[in-house]
């Protein structure tokens, strides 16, 4: 899988849905997780990220929208359960991206909405817990972006293997002369 992702939150009050967050980014391969005026005391979190994720991926904070700052050509995918969303299943995830989801019980603000550049929704009846929501979209993106059997018409497994990577042929970036 090319590229990169992160994942973070904003206005998260519970310190164990931060945890619990930052465990799974860190199972799915996230490269940073982040949030934005964050509430807790994160000097809790490990006690539910029992994989020690801060030993392993960079955190940050940021105090507010208008501090947040990502990597340049990195696309900020809000997750939000909006009209004007698009459903989960139906985007084509970017190649460098940061989601963020909102606070337990409330919404992403106006100025982190307009932020992004575009906001997805998991398509279903109410708002999902910080947590399983974050790994839904991180599972979905690995679905999407992975080297994965296709699936099958009938239903079980894939009756066919993952096509095999084939690499293209050495490329020499500086030639000295």
């Amino acid at each position: 899988m090319k590229g990169y992702f992160a994942i973070g939150v904003e206005g998260v009050s519970k310190a164990g849905n931060l945890g619990a967050l930052m465990r799974t980014a860190h199972g799915f391969g996230a490269s940073f997780v982040f949030a934005v005026a964050p509430n807790p005391d994160l000097r809790e979190v490990h006690l539910v990220d029992t994989s020690d994720t801060g030993a392993n991926l960079p955190f940050y904070t940021y105090p507010d929208v208008a501090g947040l700052v990502l990597p340049r050509d990195c696309c900020l995918v809000g997750v939000e359960l909006l009209d004007e969303a698009v459903d989960l299943p139906s985007i084509r995830h970017p190649p460098r991206a940061a989601y963020v989801l909102g606070p337990e019980r409330g919404a992403l603000s106006p100025a982190l909405v307009a932020r992004c550049h575009f906001i997805v929704k998991i398509p279903t009846r109410f708002c999902l817990n910080v947590g399983i929501a974050g790994a839904l979209v991180m599972y979905d993106r690995m679905i999407c972006l992975g080297r994965f059997a296709e699936r099958p018409v009938r239903v079980g497994g894939p009756t066919a293997a993952a096509p095999l990577h084939i690499h293209g042929p050495q490329k020499i970036r500086n030639r000295r002369r």
